[in-house]
Parts: structure tokens; sequence; C-alpha cells
């Protein structure tokens, strides 16, 4: 038996780089976030209000977009060429990809960092959802433009490995894992169209001066057109080692191959016409199509119950393989001390919760309450924030001794480590969704209104700033342990078999499951009729309200701090 290294080692190199990039924007995006708790609740603050909003910015980009996304490329690129037992056709093209994505992120990240420098004249402080009329630096946007088309490079990678595939393969069942990759891809091609055109056809040209005025609700509604499926493109790596992998540690094999074939095609259909339900409060939007949208979202709670109960039945299974009994004496015999396991497993149940607190947000009436306060931050933290990126640190455990072909330098530390960044997110998604009941705001460097004071009918707000601050500690010191686990795991001397990388068959397979579900043009072209009967109407009515380019000039982000606060909530 070889290693994945051993097979494929010019796939193995892309993967490392992938993995190598998104590390360093998970230690530096990491940083900034501690830098935010520890000033957001008054504890520690070594810059000034106003830079809080470039660390704001920077955090959210190089967290929710860079290390997600560029793990995703080497988790997929792992995926299709293991499952499809093939490498890459062209693997100048996958050189190609990974090149302009990196240079569109560096360029990001550049126009980021640079607000930090008043001297530079370029700044980027319109935080991740780069809202107009806030304006960044062309390169910002420029930088944008390229990381998404490399990811659409990356996508035709992929897509050319597996129709090389069907054509030595014509009457065979689509590998689950490729499967997977293919289905969010297609997802991932629907979905980033909208912010494609806002970055290319407005922000662009208006950050270049082409063009004086923009139409701000045009490019939100294009933002969340995009915004709300992205969380599903984060989602989708965890997925694919929830279902593939997690078994496998488990002891077991995956329950219904069939299953989760179902998941991944009711994401596809259903992630895109939803994003209208991050726009409640915005004006300029039928109440009908913000209740057709919540509707919608609904509809989304039943990929994620199959997937619980898929996993789970999965993980019982391999307990008791491993000789568990009774209704939950099984849980005491999974592999806790592996950390792999552990860590993914803990992503999961944090998941569950994050599901809870996200059917407040997609309610129309109750999402009143919360809207623009740390609840929103909290349920992002309990979702991208632990179930992905939980799932993915746990997942280099078991992936990085494949691409290396050397041990994990220390299992204890790994086990350490996932477990204090799940302690740390219970106190940290704890303080936000208690501080977003009370009205406590987000995405402020001050928390505090003037002439107002929050008042908590549990605790206090002292001791939600504490746990906050807390949470931003242990996180930290969580990615610390974990670089320095996979650092000293990538110098650790070759083996011949670090670790079992087999992954058995479902207990279901594909054969179980009707040959339509392997119809990828039958669900685009649905999941294409869904965004556009979501879409198209409201789109049009704000372009009849207010012009294609609308009437809004620019808003500067070097200005002061209680000008840039006004910004920030308009």
């Amino acid at each position: 038996m070889s290693l994945y290294v051993d097979e494929y080692p010019e796939e193995a190199k892309v993967i490392k780089a992938t993995f190598l990039v998104s590390f360093v924007a998970l230690g530096i995006g990491a940083f900034f976030g501690l830098i935010q708790g520890l000033h957001r609740t008054g504890f520690v603050r070594v810059l000034p209000s106003t830079d809080y909003y470039t660390i704001l910015t920077g955090h959210g980009v190089l967290l929710a977009l860079v290390f997600t996304i560029f793990y995703l490329l080497g988790l997929f690129t792992w995926a299709v060429t293991r499952s499809l037992e093939s490498p890459l056709p062209n693997i100048k093209l996958t050189w190609a990809w990974f090149g302009l994505t990196t240079t569109g992120a560096t360029f990001a990240a550049i126009a980021i960092v640079a607000g930090l420098f008043p001297s530079l004249d370029m700044s980027a402080d319109v935080l991740y959802t780069f809202y107009a009329p806030l304006q960044a630096h062309p390169l910002f946007y420029v930088g944008l433009a390229m990381f998404i088309i490399g990811t659409w490079m990356a996508g035709a990678d992929w897509f050319l490995a597996f129709r090389k595939w069907r054509s030595e393969h014509p009457d065979e069942r689509i590998p689950l894992q490729t499967f997977m990759v293919l289905t969010t891809m297609v997802m991932w091609y629907l979905s980033t169209l909208g912010v494609a055109i806002s970055v290319v056809f407005f922000f662009i040209p208006w950050s270049l001066g082409f063009i004086d005025t923009i139409n701000p609700l045009l490019t939100r509604t294009l933002f969340w057109y995009f915004g709300h499926p992205v969380v599903y493109f984060w989602l989708m790596p965890a997925y694919l080692l929830w279902y593939t992998v997690l078994p496998k540690l488990s002891g077991g094999r995956l329950f219904s191959d069939p299953l989760a074939r179902v998941v991944f095609v009711l994401f596809l259909l259903l992630s895109t016409p939803v994003g209208i339900h991050h726009q409640y409060l915005d004006p300029g939007i039928a109440e009908g199509f913000k209740f057709i949208a919540m509707t919608n979202t609904m509809f989304l709670l039943l990929p994620s119950l199959l997937t619980a109960f898929t996993v789970v039945a999965s993980m019982e299974h391999g307990a008791r393989q491993r000789g568990g009994k009774g209704y939950l004496k099984w849980l005491g015999v999974l592999p806790w001390r592996d950390p792999a396991f552990t860590g993914m497993a803990l992503a999961g149940l944090m998941f569950a919760a994050g599901g809870f607190s996200g059917m407040i947000n997609a309610g129309m009436n109750i999402n009143y309450l919360i809207h623009n306060t740390l609840w929103v931050p909290g349920h992002f933290h309990l979702t991208v924030g632990t179930a992905v990126a939980l799932t993915m640190m746990a997942g280099a455990y078991w992936l990085v001794p494949q691409l290396t072909g050397r041990r994990l330098y220390s299992r204890p530390i790994g086990l350490f480590q996932v477990v204090t960044w799940f302690v740390g997110m219970v106190f940290m998604s704890n303080a936000m969704h208690r501080a977003g009941l009370l009205g406590i705001p987000r995405r402020t460097a001050e928390p505090q209104y003037q002439s107002f004071d929050f008042t908590a009918t549990i605790g206090s707000v002292a001791e939600l700033r504490a746990q906050l601050a807390i949470g931003a500690v242990l996180l930290f010191l969580s990615v610390v342990l974990f670089l320095f686990n996979i650092l000293l795991s990538s110098i650790e001397d070759p083996i011949e078999m670090p670790v079992d990388d087999r992954i058995p068959a479902p207990l279901s397979g594909a054969s179980g499951s009707p040959v339509v579900l392997d119809n990828l043009k039958l669900w685009t072209a649905i999941a294409a009729i869904l965004v556009i009967l979501a879409y198209v109407i409201p789109l049009a009515s704000i372009i009849r309200d207010a012009g294609l380019f609308g009437r809004t000039v620019a808003v500067p982000v070097l200005i002061d701090g209680f000008n840039m606060l006004m910004g920030v909530i308009a």
C-alpha cells in the first residue's frame, strides 16, 4: 500500500502549496481576531479605534475567504484524484490556478494591511462584506476578481479530470468524493456570477473613477446572491470530510452513499435562491420576496438534518464495530484520543448549535430582534468558525501525513488544540449570542452607544466581555498550537506508512440510488431556474427605482472614527 504522495507526487506538491497559503492566512487572521477581541472588550488596546476596521476587514477576508477556500482547493484536488484514481490531466493548469488565486489573495491582503499605514494612501477598510458606499482601493477589487477567476479555473481542472475518467468509465457511477466536488463547483459557478458582476462591472470602474456613482442596494443584493451560498462553499469541504473520512476514523463505514448524494444535490438547488434573507431590513425589496427567501431558507434545514442522521449513524456503526453497546454507551468507545476524529466530532456538535441560531436569523420577524447585533457573528463563529475551521484543522492531522510521508508530530498536542478551540468557541459564541439579545451591535470598535446602558437579565455586560476576551485568547492559542504541530510534522523523518489512508466502501453503495442523481446537467438547469425565479424581478425593481449605477457617491475610508462608525452602520 502506498501513500497519496507516492501515487500523485505533482498533485501533492500543489495541495501542500494550497495548505501553506491557507495556514498562513489562518495564523494572520487569528492574530487579527485576538486584537479585535481584546480591543472591543476594552482589556488591551494596541491600536486606535479607526484602525480597528482594518483589522476587522483583514480578519474576515483572510479567514472567511483565504483560509477556507485555499484549504478547499487542496482538499478537492486530493478528493478528485484519489476517488478517480487518476492524476489531473494538465498539471500546468493546476499550477496556473494556484498562482492566480495566490496573487489575487495577496493583492487584496496588501490593500487591506496598507490601511494601517496612512502614508501609503491605500486602504480597504470596507469589511468582509465590502458594501458600497464604502470604497476600497482598486487593488482590493482586482485581487478579488483574480481570486474568483482562479477558483473557476480550479473547477475546470476538476471537471476535465472527470471528463477524462468518464470517457474511460462510461457506465459507472460518479465516485462519491468526485460527485461532492462537482456539485459544489456547479453551485460555486452559479453563485459567484453575482459577486463577479458586482466587482468587475461596478466596483473596479467605480474605484478607478470611471463612474462617479453606484447603486448600493443593487451591489448589496448581488453580494448576498453570492454571500449565502459561499457559506456552503465553505461547509462542503467539511461535509466531504464528515461523510467520507469521519466514518473511517470512527472504525466503520459511511452509512449511506445515496443519502450523501441527495444532500449535495439539495445544497446545489437550495443554497443560492435564499440570499435576500440577509436583507430583511433593506428598503427597496418587496416584503413578498423576503418571505419567499425565508421559506426557501427553511428548506435548507432538510439536508442539514439528513447529514446529522447519516454521519451519526456512521459513527455509531464504527463504535459498534469496536464493541460499543447500548443506546448511548457506544459513544464511549469512539477514538476520542485521535485529534482528527475528536476535532471533527466536536465541530459537528457545534454546527448543530449553529443551526438553531441560524433558524433565528432566517425568520423575518424574529430577525428584527438580532439584526446587526453580536448575535450574527456569534452564529457565524459557530458555523464557519467551528464547523468549518475546526473540521479543516482536524482533517489536516489526517491529510498532511499523506502529503508528506511524515507522521504527525504530536497527537496529544493535536488533541489539546482541538479541545481548546472548542472551549474557546463556547465562551465566545455564548457571549456573542447573549450580547446580541441585549442589542449590543456588531462591526463597531466602540460597542457602547452614547447615553445608553445595556442591561443583562442574567449576568452582566462585563461578564460577557470577559467571556469574549477569554474566548479570543483561547482560540488564538489553539491556532498557535495547530501551526506549531503542523510545522514540526513537516520536518519529521519520513516513514513508510505514517497514517492509514484507506477509505472503506459505504454500507449502502451508489448502486442503491437512482441514476438520475448523477445527472449534473439536470440539477444545474433546475438550480439556474430557481435562481432566475428568485432574483430577476427583485433586481429589475431595484434597477428601475434607482438606475443601474444609482446616485450614491463614494465614502472614503480614511476618515475619523465617528464618520467611519456612521458609514459602517449605514
